[in-house]
């Protein structure tokens, strides 16, 4: 499940170079606009790196947190951007909200199997 959980930490950095690279190509003329484009980015590289930290360190119980909540705000922000585009179906869409789904229940996964509250797990 750890080289699972590791893959799609990784396609979710891969996602976000994939919008960077869009963002560019669609806004380089529009430094505004491509300022706010790849914020997006910055955050698909947070949530994929948070998820990644979680993955090595299992018995992180505050870090399987954020990682559960960045998982669920990215899969809401995937969903959105399906709603607005009138396409749920689009691939950009679907990678991104399966990525996050994944790794919501990855992060679900890891609370589950973590010590319990207040408990301090061995180095």
């Amino acid at each position: 499940m750890k080289s699972l959980d590791r893959l799609f930490g990784w396609l979710l950095v891969v996602n976000g170079l994939l919008h960077a690279l869009g963002a560019w190509n669609a806004n380089h003329g529009k430094p505004g606009v491509l300022l706010w484009a790849l914020t997006g980015s910055l955050a698909a590289f947070l949530i994929a790196a948070i998820n990644l930290l979680r993955a090595e360190r299992p018995h992180d119980r505050p870090l399987a947190w954020l990682s559960l909540a960045g998982s669920i705000a990215w899969l809401t922000v995937a969903l959105s951007v399906g709603k607005l585009a009138g396409h749920f179906l689009d691939a950009r869409v679907v990678s991104n909200a399966l990525n996050a789904a994944v790794l919501a229940a990855m992060s679900i996964r890891s609370l589950r199997a973590g010590s319990p509250a207040g408990a301090h797990a061995a180095a």
